[in-house]
């Protein structure tokens, strides 16, 4: 397939722009790059699909989401974290059924790739059926019952690629506190967790046609003792299997470290976190000794603005992590701390945030903030020489963005457009692995209307489970509207 008359921003190492650029597609890799001129000239036989007055990015990529969590947007909103996750989040995932996690995926991937994200790394994959007391010995059940089959069928089908990561924890309490305790049916041990996801690389790692990559999603530190981490990070290291935790989130956790007599970061190292084959989401809360530490062994960072200022956390010292040559990342975070999963939204917040703390407006351009979100990304997962720019012999990963919108006129520097101007709702096209997933901003791999009613349903439900309904509800009265099916009545 040849697409034609585009402008396409490519973010290949000279980060070359073509204004009337065309893209060969070959089974699930890009054949060629240039001109449109050229590529007719060369590829006469090709199909086409025109695109002018659109402009192509390389799909976007979120380096930290949680799908579970977008069956439960709207629900948790105007708390700090904690409050967050002890108060709601934990005790409505904790209701979760397979079902319920399984129409949460969908959901999360629908709205994904609508909105032109390609990529995602799922942190945790939560516990979706209530607690069994009765530990069941056969560690794929445990898995299973957490969804992950559900989370890999809802990729295979919708044909997104997911980076999905497998919980990993032994301590079911936020930062060691007692006060703060998870959900039990959110629990799980040592056994469960790590064996349970060595038993989930060993089933789906590189499925899909390798669109599915198998990774340890590991507690937040106070979630898991130091012997675990080690060990799964000593199994990070022999069986190549990558690792994401959140980290120095919030002030809570920065009280954990110093408890520990440790930074952030020095803790991360004692236990082997550190390196090229980790992803650290947050980093909020941390000293210069930890930014070096970082960029010294080439830790991957998940920044997450709307996440991080929605929940009160504070805001990542992205500028001085990049003067550090700390690589970056991109993430929406889950539906409920941030209300999208559309990183379009994000890049554009992520652009101005820092601007904005830092009183620098060169601060975090958006020429960074694009890189962040597609070729920084594909650096953080491992997968740079695959995705993340548009070359000759990369797979077929890409967006196009529909300019001709009154919003979106005039515009000039393409990359300020897309960053500054455009939303997920501008997607007209998203391309993975060759394969042509939404089109006229359609979906064309799921039923939108089913994935929307079934995830109106199951939200309801699990929300009563919980016993949550009067704590969702809005703060303002709530009317029922009359229906006056033959008019006003007159006196």
């Amino acid at each position: 397939m040849l697409y034609t008359h585009a402008t396409i921003v490519t973010v290949n190492a000279s980060r070359s722009i073509y204004v009337d650029g065309a893209i060969l597609v070959q089974g699930n890799k890009i054949a060629d790059i240039g001109t449109t001129s050229e590529l007719k000239a060369t590829h006469s036989h090709e199909e086409e699909i025109d695109l002018t007055g659109r402009i192509i990015i390389p799909g976007l990529i979120s380096t930290h989401m949680h799908t579970a969590q977008t069956l439960l947007r709207g629900t948790a909103d105007d708390l700090e974290l904690v409050s967050w996750l002890c108060e709601r989040i934990w005790v409505m995932q904790g209701n979760f059924t397979a079902g319920d996690g399984y129409a949460a995926a969908r959901l999360s991937i629908a709205e994904m790739l609508l909105t032109g994200t390609t990529t995602f790394l799922e942190s945790m994959v939560s516990a979706p059926t209530p607690y069994l007391v009765v530990h069941i010995l056969i560690f794929v059940q445990f898995a299973d019952r957490y969804g992950f089959d559900g989370l890999c069928n809802a990729v295979t089908e919708s044909g997104i690629r997911g980076c999905l990561g497998k919980i990993v924890m032994n301590i079911a309490t936020y930062a060691k506190d007692p006060k703060w305790a998870m959900h039990p049916g959110l629990v799980e041990d040592r056994e469960q967790s790590l064996l349970g996801a060595l038993a989930m690389h060993e089933k789906w790692d590189k499925a899909a046609n390798d669109r599915i990559r198998v990774w340890f999603g590991a507690r937040t530190p106070g979630g898991v003792s130091d012997n675990l981490y080690k060990e799964m990070t000593a199994l990070s290291r022999s069986k190549n299997i990558p690792i994401t935790m959140h980290c120095a989130e919030v002030k809570t956790d920065r009280v954990f470290f110093d408890s520990c007599g440790h930074t952030p970061m020095s803790y991360c190292e004692s236990v082997g976190l550190l390196g090229p084959q980790t992803v650290l989401v947050h980093m909020v809360h941390l000293d210069n000794s930890d930014i070096q530490k970082l960029a010294e062994t080439k830790t991957n960072v998940a920044h997450c603005p709307t996440s991080n200022a929605k929940l009160a956390s504070g805001i990542c010292r992205v500028p001085d992590l990049q003067k550090a040559g700390v690589n970056i990342g991109l993430g929406t975070d889950g539906a409920p701390c941030n209300n999208t999963c559309d990183l379009l939204q994000e890049m554009k917040l992520a652009a101005i945030i820092h601007k904005s703390i830092s009183f620098d407006p060169t601060a975090v351009p958006a020429e960074v903030v694009l890189e962040m979100a597609t070729i920084n990304g594909a650096k953080a997962l491992g997968l740079a020489d695959q995705i993340g720019s548009l070359e000759v012999g990369k797979k077929a990963d890409f967006v196009a963005i529909d300019m001709r919108k009154i919003h979106l006129q005039p515009w000039f520097n393409p990359v300020s457009a897309v960053v500054y101007s455009a939303t997920g709702r501008d997607v007209e096209m998203t391309v993975v692995d060759g394969r042509i997933v939404v089109q006229g901003g359609k979906l064309l791999t799921m039923n939108e209307e089913e994935i929307m009613t079934e995830a109106q349903r199951r939200s309801k439900e699990v929300v009563e489970r919980a016993g949550l309904t009067n704590k969702v509800k809005s703060r303002w009265a709530e009317f029922k509207w009359l229906t006056l099916v033959d008019g006003p009545e007159h006196s």
